[in-house]
């Protein structure tokens, strides 16, 4: 990786950058996934590069939800892996709940290197080498599951995911958490609950939620459900990005 000063104003962007970049030439992601981060860091400056309000209501939200979900599971793409793979397996400790590869531009050494590396960072259950189940209304290589994990799950968190296989999730009767800078794209649309937020940020304050929300009762985690409302929320995001214009 590049040597980036930590006095850099934008510096822990930068690094994320060099993160995809290093995944790519270790074979986690694909080098469409370049394109998919420039496009997420645009999104992080309409939003001022920080947590919002907004955001930080859906992570508290989707703690609850994981929480009070019966059989979680967690998808894990390239950007993901070569972003936060310490993280998500850091979340699938917090859950005991399966870590599975999925990938749109899938090959099957992509699948085993991140795979690999989860299992290296400490993950004890992964899954996507051999999936055994499919998705249905999904004509890509994003429908393979597995059975024990995705196919499975009552809740499903699908960090940078497209908004065709979450429709397909929701359409299969389960809830799906997305994390996406672009509160207008199909998945956080469609999802039952969308942070928007950068996922380098997202992931460590989901992670810390859980840990608070595991001290509450089943019917305080019921009470943040019942009042989270996700269109409310992105309607929330637009407003907050329009905030930010208005002060540039």
């Amino acid at each position: 990786m590049t040597e980036i000063p930590k006095t850099h104003p934008r510096y822990l962007s930068l690094v994320a950058r060099e993160k995809v970049a290093a995944g790519v030439a270790k074979g986690f992601t694909s080098t469409q996934g370049l394109i998919a981060q420039g496009r997420g860091e645009a999104f992080d400056y309409l939003i001022g590069e920080r947590t919002t309000p907004s955001a930080a209501e859906a992570t508290r939200a989707a703690a609850a939800m994981l929480l009070h979900s019966r059989r979680p599971a967690i998808s894990v793409n390239g950007n993901v892996a070569a972003l936060m793979a310490e993280e998500m397996v850091a979340l699938a400790k917090a859950l005991n709940a399966p870590l599975e590869v999925n990938l749109f531009h899938r090959s099957e050494e992509r699948v085993g290197r991140i795979a690999d590396l989860l299992r290296f960072l400490g993950a004890e259950h992964v899954l996507g080498e051999r999936p055994d189940a499919i998705v249905p209304g999904l004509d890509h290589a994003r429908a393979k599951a597995t059975s024990g994990g995705i196919y499975d799950a009552d809740v499903v968190l699908i960090p940078l995911e497209d908004g065709d296989r979450c429709e397909a999730l929701l359409a299969m009767g389960k809830k799906t958490i997305a994390i996406d800078l672009n509160p207008l794209s199909r998945t956080a649309v469609k999802a039952t609950i969308s942070i928007v937020d950068n996922v380098t940020r997202a992931l460590p304050n989901l992670i810390a939620a859980i840990e608070e929300l595991k001290r509450s009762s089943e019917g305080e985690i019921e009470e943040i459900l019942a009042s989270y409302d996700n269109r409310a929320a992105l309607r929330m995001s637009l407003e907050e990005i329009k905030s930010t214009l208005s002060r540039g």
